[in-house]
């Protein structure tokens, strides 16, 4: 038991150590039986229950430091290191990390407590500029794409971002080669930028689509008695957030909106592919329809892979590619987080003048804080930090949010106001910068975005849960209350009133107006264009540059070089990320409880996790919010 849940275990041995004190202290000392017993046996009976419960503690205490050296040996083990490159080396893309939109402040990412094994976690920034610096190093001959490790790639603009930054490499003449024994689409699409692709003999591909799939609980929440009630405008149509939990099925609206959306990113994939590859597109979506290219022989046949291959064999690629190997006939890999490392600490400060990446990743929540939430008052209070730095030249904001508090994004949006008045400032949207992360977005002078990114989403709503009901019928509890006005304490003993609901609908109508306001104003759109392309509709970047929420195709790399340009700094300045990292020991406290319950809930969940993590962000949210939670990863 101790072996599968050391957490657990460990509190279960203190609370048998009290348990067994306070049992053995009742019986010993004579507490319930006769009073016979002399004071003598009393206290020899006593100091042995106390001595043995001392001795449970210590055993408990010796327990606890085990597992907190096993834990920290863990996080030691995946520490970044320095590695040697050696000449001669191929860069290997092996997804041993996990790229991520921006980097962690939590000092447990990527530590799974259910394991005790950790993963890399490489953000954006790092991989472009190990991606960059290769083409000019003479030790890297060349990109072995090899996507068989335990990380990934969280998101699909992240993976559009790294398949350009792999194309660009192409353009120092330097080889890249992919190898799988099976590849999923989003691996396949990356793989699609090397000059060559090989696949294992008997291996395997998934290339039929893409699906956007969506739960609804609607019917769970009726076995429940619990009521969802929802505040949206009626231009809102679109705004679909609230749709799983009233709803057992898409309405047309969402449906209309999600089909355009599939189709808009599957295009961009799909066209990306066919260019590198030399197929037709409509040949290309006639073989995904048939599902022609599951297996390697027609893979082959088809043009999706060059040839069929074992592992071993790539040794014969990279001679033929004019590779030294060692004297044991060996390659000589890199990791890209191992050489990202490296690149970071060569890194030489060229410049005093910055330009300043500041990070706005996940949901959008009132108030200060760290964590793997964006906090409005920290948001602000970190811009407002660039905004006073004078080395700061210009700022890129990346956004990788669905939104969430419309407050919190207005107290962001003020201080990107105030921003925007005295420096440049560029945003670069992510996988999805949808509802409030478009809110915070709109004042920027340019927006970037990949084709990929889901965006857009203008649109506001309330949802209040009646649980009255699922309390009384399924639990037996009830509430009573004495009020001094009519309203007050609103929904809590009783369902809301119509003049309850008025007021709610009123303040949905005011965020929604100055929501579409502000977006006319910073995007310079006659406010009737806006109220056309919004109603909560989500966009993908692909289509959002025609209907001018954004203003050009790029990635992070584009946002720089627009800022630098911005600010008039040339070639000669310093890219900086500004990174608030939380300090003392109650904030690494609540980093490991928020891991450790993370790793039991998974357990107990599995698969539906991922399910169970959006209901509970979309639930959580408080007040009137501006929130998009679906995001499509490409798998």
């Amino acid at each position: 038991h101790f072996n599968q849940n050391p957490c657990n275990s460990i509190l279960s041995l203190y609370l048998s150590a009290f348990h067994f004190f306070v049992v053995t202290l009742r019986k010993k000392t004579g507490i319930g039986t006769k009073l016979g017993q002399t004071k003598n046996n009393f206290v020899m009976n006593f100091i042995k229950t106390f001595l043995a419960a001392i001795l449970a503690f210590v055993v408990g205490s010796v327990l606890v430091v085990f597992l907190w050296i096993f834990i920290l040996l863990g996080i030691a083990g995946s520490m970044e290191k320095s590695v040697a490159v050696h000449p001669e080396s191929i860069l290997k893309l092996d997804f041993s990390e996990v790229l991520t939109d921006a980097p962690s402040s939590d000092p447990f990412a990527g530590f799974d407590f259910a394991t005790l094994q950790s993963t890399r976690m490489l953000p954006l920034m790092k991989a472009l500029r190990a991606l960059e610096a290769a083409k000019d190093d003479p030790r890297i001959k060349g990109i072995y794409l090899r996507m068989n490790g335990n990380g990934g790639v969280a998101g699909s603009a992240l993976l559009e971002e790294l398949r350009e930054a792999i194309v660009d490499f192409k353009q120092s003449g330097k080889f890249v080669v992919a190898y799988n024994e099976t590849y999923s689409q989003g691996q396949y699409y990356l793989a699609s930028a090397a000059d060559k692709i090989y696949m294992q003999p008997e291996g395997g591909m998934d290339w039929s689509g893409l699906s956007f799939n969506l739960a609804f609980y609607k019917g769970l929440l009726d076995k429940l008695d619990v009521k969802a009630e929802v505040f949206r405008p009626t231009a809102c149509k679109y705004k679909s957030a609230v749709e799983p939990y009233i709803l057992p099925k898409m309405s047309d609206a969402n449906r209309e909106q999600m089909q355009e959306l599939v189709n808009s990113m599957w295009n961009t994939i799909a066209g990306s592919v066919a260019e590198a590859r030399g197929i037709d597109l409509e040949t290309l979506n006639r073989i995904t329809d048939k599902l022609e290219v599951s297996l390697p022989e027609d893979a082959l046949e088809h043009g999706f892979v060059d040839s069929l291959l074992y592992e071993d064999q790539m040794n014969d690629v990279f001679a033929e590619l004019g590779v030294q190997s060692d004297s044991d006939g060996q390659y000589n890999f890199v990791t890209l987080g191992e050489y990202a490392l490296q690149v970071s600490a060569d890194l030489k400060n060229i410049s005093a003048d910055q330009v300043a990446i500041v990070y706005a990743d996940g949901a959008i929540v009132d108030g200060e804080g760290f964590g793997r939430e964006i906090y409005g008052n920290t948001l602000a209070a970190t811009l407002a930090g660039v905004r006073a730095d004078e080395k700061v030249k210009a700022v890129v904001l990346r956004v990788n949010s669905p939104g969430g508090s419309a407050l919190a994004s207005d107290v962001i949006w003020r201080e990107m106001e105030l921003l925007k008045a005295e420096k440049p400032v560029i945003v670069s949207m992510g996988s999805y910068a949808a509802s409030g992360g478009y809110y915070i977005s709109c004042p920027a002078d340019v927006i970037v975005a990949d084709k990929l990114t889901l965006t857009g989403s203008i649109g506001v709503f309330g949802m209040y849960l009646n649980t009255i009901d699922a309390l009384k019928n399924k639990l037996g509890i009830t509430f009573d209350a004495v009020k001094s006005n009519t309203s007050a304490g609103m929904g809590m003993t009783s369902p809301l009133t119509p003049a309850e609901r008025a007021s709610i609908m009123r303040g949905v109508d005011k965020v929604y107006t100055t929501f579409t306001n502000l977006v006319a104003q910073g995007r310079n759109l006659p406010v009737e264009k806006v109220l056309d392309i919004a109603g909560g509709r989500v966009w993908s970047g692909d289509n959002a540059l025609g209907i001018g929420l954004i203003d050009t195709y790029g990635g992070l790399k584009t946002a720089i070089a627009i800022a630098a340009d911005k600010a008039g700094l040339g070639d000669n300045f310093r890219v900086t990320e500004v990174i608030e990292q939380p300090t003392g020991f109650a904030a690494f406290i609540s980093s490991l409880n928020v891991g450790i319950r993370e790793a039991m809930t998974r357990s107990e969940l599995g698969v539906m996790m991922k399910e169970y993590k959006q209901v509970q962000e979309a639930t959580s949210q408080q007040g009137i919010v501006m929130y998009y939670p679906f995001k499509l990863e490409l798998r």
